[in-house]
């Protein structure tokens, strides 16, 4: 679509700088592979129950059973995280490698992972 607007010859400058910036970025499958582990799940029927915090609590008589209680808009605190359990079961789909920006993001899972063992509220991301 960009290079529609822009139109040739110059489109090439912008096609050759996508091209170059993928051809020498830090490869990485996690998250292909985190996407597809969590679909194998849904397929094989492996599916958890949804945590009573993170139940719909937009309808009546939510309140009554629990819906919502407890829940943490991450959102609104300082970090943008929050110590929450969001699956109900020591499970990890995403395992970030060690290279290019996965490498930040490792770092930032290993902080909660740390901040979890402190609480005592879990030993994993659950991410």
């Amino acid at each position: 679509n960009a290079v529609e607007k822009i139109g040739m010859p110059e489109g090439r400058i912008l096609l050759s700088q996508a091209v170059t910036y993928i051809a020498t970025a830090p490869k990485s499958n996690a998250s292909y592979v985190a996407i597809d582990e969590a679909l194998s799940d849904v397929r094989n029927k492996a599916l958890l129950p949804v945590p009573i915090h993170l139940k719909d609590t937009h309808y009546k008589g939510a309140a009554q059973l629990g819906h919502g209680e407890g829940y943490q808009y991450a959102h609104s605190a300082e970090e943008g995280w929050v110590d929450q359990d969001y699956l109900g079961v020591e499970k990890e789909y995403y395992r970030p490698v060690e290279r290019g920006y996965e490498a930040t993001i490792r770092k930032r899972l290993d902080v909660f992972k740390q901040r979890r063992k402190k609480t005592g509220t879990d030993e994993d991301t659950r991410s």
